[in-house]
């Protein structure tokens, strides 16, 4: 956005754009930290970061993208800052404020466990996808990758979880934690 054309402030615009954007930013900070505290602080750093450099941002259409890289930066730069212990995936406690029923619960803390287990490379795309609700330029814009190979790496991260779900299905939901 053009201050010259709307006459928005450079702090309105700001603004604007947190307002837009925060709840979608703290939802994949904490994603990617699994932890409220951290995914505040990876939000606050990344309002910062958006602050001193928001004239860079030419359009503000772009700006979820924009946010999300700069959150991606942050997140990496925590683990070239610190070394943190490593905790199994399955001690991750997965915020829900729904109350799904017993058995929705258990599909969807089996379904967190196949996304989480997936490798990097289809699990980012994938999260940015469903998560974020990103497009397949968007994610590449993002990753700095072929929108090709984004939409490859989608691809491959739903074929395993499907595979993980029809395994799960011809066990007789064993999978799920029922009998």
């Amino acid at each position: 956005m053009d201050k010259g054309s709307t006459g928005m402030t450079r702090q309105a615009r700001y603004e604007a754009l947190v307002r837009a954007w925060h709840r979608d930013l703290y939802r994949y900070a904490y994603w990617l930290a699994k932890d409220p505290h951290i995914a505040e602080d990876l939000v606050q750093e990344t309002c910062l970061r958006a602050w001193r450099s928001l004239d860079s941002l030419q359009d503000d259409k772009a700006a979820k993208a924009w946010l999300i890289t700069i959150l991606r930066r942050e997140n990496a730069r925590r683990f070239e800052r610190k070394q943190f212990d490593h905790v199994d995936i399955d001690d991750g406690e997965w915020e829900d404020k729904t109350r799904p029923s017993e058995e929705a619960s258990m599909e969807q803390r089996w379904l967190h466990r196949q996304i989480a287990a997936l490798s990097p490379e289809y699990r980012e795309p994938l999260v940015l996808q469903v998560l974020a609700g990103f497009s397949g330029d968007e994610i590449a814009q993002i990753l700095d990758l072929n929108k090709n190979t984004v939409m490859t790496r989608l691809f491959r991260a739903r074929a395993q979880l499907k595979e993980a779900l029809d395994t799960a299905a011809t066990s007789g939901g064993q999978q799920y934690g029922r009998s």
